[in-house]
């Protein structure tokens, strides 16, 4: 199904990637950027990529630590994402490409980072194989992945709830972003790649939305949903899920739950 392999490649449309910018990126995104950045050790004056940058969070993040003598590009194949992360910065040099074939030279940047995107990549081999080609001899690759959905709160319900009012087509494209959280399946596409782990651990934000009502209609409309749930099931779901997920309603309607992701270093 066409829809399902344009979900599952985490691809939106510019609307979309308006809603996902305004609304998940300060709920969940944004507070992880930082961390990456400072596991990758970013440093003044260095050359940095940030590939599937999305709507940008993670690049602005890196430029902040290379300050005005560094340099940084940012690659995304989604030109909606790309057209919301063009109206944060000019000093960033976003290009449209596929992360398994960079219009870039070998050996260009100190530091790569990939945020939350390895797992939509059609070939992640070849995108990482990438990665390295434009690392510098000694840099680094710092990757971040979600945990497997079973070890993510909130989710662990709300994917099988999805299903259930809408379809499998919908809970496979909203259980996609957990597909790369075990080390194991991570070790094992970095081995494919001819490269090697260098070291990985845990990082936990927390997922923060004013309200339970708030977080779905951002779950739907600003990801790869927002044309897979008609209104109907949309008022079913949240309906549903008010049962389902009230453990994590708090006394004031607020929403928040851990958000457990895995970080990977590589240095090629």
């Amino acid at each position: 199904m066409q829809t399902l392999k344009k979900a599952e490649a985490g691809q939106v449309e510019t609307a979309a990637a308006a809603i996902y910018d305004r609304a998940f990126v300060p709920a969940l995104f944004g507070q992880f950027a930082p961390m990456l950045a400072d596991a990758a050790a970013i440093a003044p004056g260095e050359h940095v990529l940030d590939v599937g940058c999305g709507t940008g969070v993670a690049a602005l993040a890196a430029a902040e630590l290379t300050g005005s003598k560094g340099h940084v590009a940012a690659v995304d194949i989604n030109p909606g994402m790309l057209a919301v992360a063009r109206s944060k910065s000019d000093a960033i040099e976003w290009i449209e490409a596929p992360a398994e074939s960079l219009p870039l030279a070998d050996g260009q940047f100190d530091a790569v980072m990939c945020q939350f995107a390895l797992m939509f990549f059609a070939d992640r081999t070849a995108a990482l194989r990438e990665m390295a080609r434009v690392t510098k001899p000694g840099g680094r690759i710092a990757l971040l992945v979600w945990e497997v959905l079973d070890r993510t709160p909130a989710y662990d319900r709300l994917v099988p709830l999805v299903g259930e009012i809408a379809g499998p087509d919908a809970a496979a494209a909203l259980a996609a972003p957990f597909s790369l959280g075990s080390i194991g399946d991570i070790k094992d596409e970095i081995d494919r790649a001819g490269l090697k782990l260098a070291e990985h651990g845990v990082l936990t934000g927390t997922a923060r939305h004013a309200s339970l009502d708030a977080w779905i209609d951002t779950e739907i409309g600003g990801w790869t949903l927002s044309d897979m749930v008609s209104a109907d099931r949309l008022r079913r779901l949240k309906a549903a899920a008010r049962h389902h997920l009230a453990a994590h309603i708090g006394a004031n309607g607020r929403v928040a739950f851990p958000a457990p992701a895995r970080l990977v270093m590589i240095r090629p």
